[in-house]
């Protein structure tokens, strides 16, 4: 379904001989090691089962491979990317091509393309210029097409196409006149149109042969609208599944008869929003739904399920995922997550209950010093439960308790969105600064998503004031449980961490020792000027819960959230990195932060990338910053760090300003 929901906007020298690091007995991790490309990643099944596909490196740049499902020896790279590695992919419902997107350079032009399995052959199905791609809907049953969206005609909007796979030839199926999202039903016929209101909240209308109702099936407000969404139809198209928190906090789990419109609560948790789910292969119906407060879990519906499940519990060590089924659903591929060591990747075969290792996504991880990460509900000064991640660097937690047996410097990684959220697992960012002597932790401030829609609309209007607030609580218990010191801790994050990093500098300036800020925005009022115009059905959300800069109050109000207009206040060391392409954060968020410091010699150091866009996908260019920031810490909180060395000449790094407030860094780049 194409669903509107408001995108997250986003994430040279040792220490000096008399400092003592606090991690000084632990082996240092390489950064190439935790940053670098993974040797096998994002594993998928064919719907029938023959064939295996994943994402490795070939010639140092990652791309889609495959393999007989019964014969991985005889894998060959099936794509051969020479700049921009892919991500992610997914298989066509006829197991012939796998299909994956593909933008330049970070501008986030996603175009869609397949590769046929057997004969190689690639085809770009979206071949326009300044046009993002949407995959809307893959049917089990229609095995020769898929819907797709395409804002070519108007940037605004996505047209709705069916992409004949075998030809690619694309047919108008509807123009798109202001609609947010479609949803079709298993035969690919659409169903439901979603259309954003004046009021942030949006409206759905029923579609019946092509057209679309003059009046909505239903509405939801403002605060309903991150947490309420037409999820898919059964297979017969008698039964439509949504999330739903109207009526409740949290979002349920909802069976409607779409021909009476009764509805049936089929789960819900009190804690936690209901995340994903498992529908049946043939028929649609669900058969186990997952949910996310403190950890992720499984829940099944159905005991066939279940005894999976409680198998694949019982037999894995850590976190399990279900990431890809055959549609005969005989075989799952599941990645399990042990947090202290790398990630793995199993085939698993229901009929017999056999769990087979295909691969570690990073061996050279193995035997790594990683260490635990420990949920933690932190309370806010109005009470709000804030749930965070904890990580602590072997010396202050050597039995990893998750209790700090002396304070250390700590890092406060703040996630973007912030209509997102941070989770428990495995996170190289933890892994990297633990290792680095630092205590690391991820507060899930209000404004989060998975925690219900009040602790979503808590948030609103709230930038730079209650948000914030919520982060200076948490760093105020980390002090209290003896995790830190007032004097020794940084903020980083990227995108609204970004932001976070820079409010943090400006409206609290002495809270926090230095701040490293990646792609994010310092002005809000530009920053809601440049975001891109396929979301434009967001905008009104936007506003409502950031701040309106079509009214003289709302102009007011971005203005004093800007951390822009108070630069004059930064006392502390800044690290800025950007990707020069990036749609969501315009370049020039990071660049007019920069002037005004500059104009004022306040010290910061910005570096940017002109080959990426809203964060650093190449692995080159992530480690470069990296270096550069791991040196920058070091400096600033008296941990340790990997000599910057050749990283930055690696990559398309540009030190635009101040590489002499960074440790290593002006050597680096001569």
């Amino acid at each position: 379904m194409m669903r509107y929901a408001l995108p997250a906007l986003l994430l040279a020298s040792i220490l000096p001989a008399h400092a003592q690091s606090p991690a000084a007995d632990v082996p240092l991790i390489e950064r190439g090691k935790i940053f670098g490309n993974p040797t096998k990643t994002a594993a998928k099944l064919s719907p029938d089962g023959k064939w295996l596909t994943w994402i490795a490196p070939r010639d140092g740049l990652l791309n889609l491979w495959v393999a007989p499902a019964n014969k991985l020896a005889d894998a060959r790279p099936l794509t051969d990317e020479k700049t921009r590695p892919i991500r992610s992919s997914f298989w066509s419902p006829d197991s012939q091509s796998v299909l994956f997107i593909q933008d330049k350079g970070g501008d986030e032009n996603f175009l869609l393309y397949g590769v046929n399995v057997v004969s190689g052959k690639q085809t770009n199905y979206t071949p326009f210029e300044k046009t993002r791609a949407q995959v809307l809907q893959i049917s089990n049953k229609v095995k020769d097409r898929i819907l797709v969206g395409v804002n070519n005609r108007d940037p605004r909007w996505h047209d709705v196409y069916s992409l004949d796979l075998a030809s690619g030839k694309l047919t108008l199926v509807l123009k798109n006149e202001g609609y947010a999202g479609y949803l079709a039903d298993d035969q690919l016929r659409l169903r439901i149109a979603e259309k954003a209101r004046d009021d942030g909240g949006t409206s759905y209308f029923r579609i019946t042969d092509g057209k679309i109702d003059s009046t909505p099936l239903t509405e939801v407000g403002l605060d309903d609208s991150q947490t309420t969404n037409a999820w898919g139809f059964t297979a017969d198209g008698k039964t439509l599944y949504w999330t739903d928190a109207r009526n409740r906090n949290t979002a349920a789990l909802i069976a409607q008869d779409v021909a009476t419109g009764k509805t049936t609560v089929v789960a819900e948790d009190a804690r936690a929003d209901i995340g994903g789910a498992l529908p049946d292969k043939r028929t649609g119906r669900l058969l186990a739904y997952s949910v996310d407060y403190l950890k992720p879990e499984y829940v099944a519906l159905s005991n066939d399920l279940k005894a999976d499940l409680d198998y694949l519990k019982k037999h894995t060590k850590g976190q399990f995922f279900i990431t890809s089924r055959t549609d005969a659903d005989d075989k799952w591929l599941v990645a399990v997550d042990p947090v202290t060591a790398p990630a793995s990747t199993w085939l698993y075969e229901r009929k017999g209950k056999k769990l087979t290792q295909l691969y570690v996504s990073r061996p050279e991880l193995e035997g790594a010093p990683l260490v635990a990460m420990h949920p933690q509900e932190i309370k806010a000064r109005d009470g709000l439960t804030l749930v965070s991640y904890l990580t602590l660097p072997k010396a202050a937690d050597p039995q990893g308790t998750g209790k700090a047996a002396r304070p250390v410097p700590m890092v406060l990684l703040v996630h973007g969105g912030p209509w997102a959220r941070d989770g428990y697992g495995y996170n190289s960012y933890h892994q990297w600064l633990a290792n680095r002597g630092y205590a690391v932790l991820s507060v899930n401030y209000r404004g989060s998503t998975g925690f219900g829609k009040k602790f979503i609309s808590a948030g609103d209007l709230q930038w730079g004031r209650k948000m914030h607030d919520d982060l200076i609580d948490a760093v105020a218990w980390a002090v209290q449980q003896g995790v830190t010191t007032p004097d020794k801790v940084a903020i980083m994050g990227g995108s609204y961490g970004g932001y976070a990093t820079l409010a943090g500098l400006t409206f609290t300036p002495t809270t926090f020792a230095c701040g490293v800020d990646i792609v994010g925005p310092s002005n809000l009022f530009t920053l809601l000027q440049t975001i891109p115009p396929y979301w434009e059905a967001g905008k009104q959300q936007f506003y409502k819960r950031m701040g309106d800069p079509t009214t003289e109050d709302g102009k007011a109000l971005l203005k004093e959230r800007s951390p822009l207009n108070f630069a004059a206040n930064i006392q502390r060391p800044l690290l800025i990195g950007q990707g020069a392409n990036d749609p969501r954060v315009n370049v020039r968020e990071s660049e007019q932060i920069v002037a005004a410091m500059a104009a004022k010699n306040i010290p910061v150091t910005y570096v940017e990338f002109p080959d990426e866009g809203h964060g650093f996908a190449r692995p080159v260019n992530n480690i470069a910053f990296n270096a550069v920031t791991e040196n920058f810490l070091a400096k600033c909180l008296n941990g340790r760090a990997e000599p910057i060395g050749n990283a930055l000449k690696a990559s398309t790094a540009q030190v635009k300003h101040g590489a002499e407030f960074a440790p290593g860094l002006a050597d680096a780049i001569k």
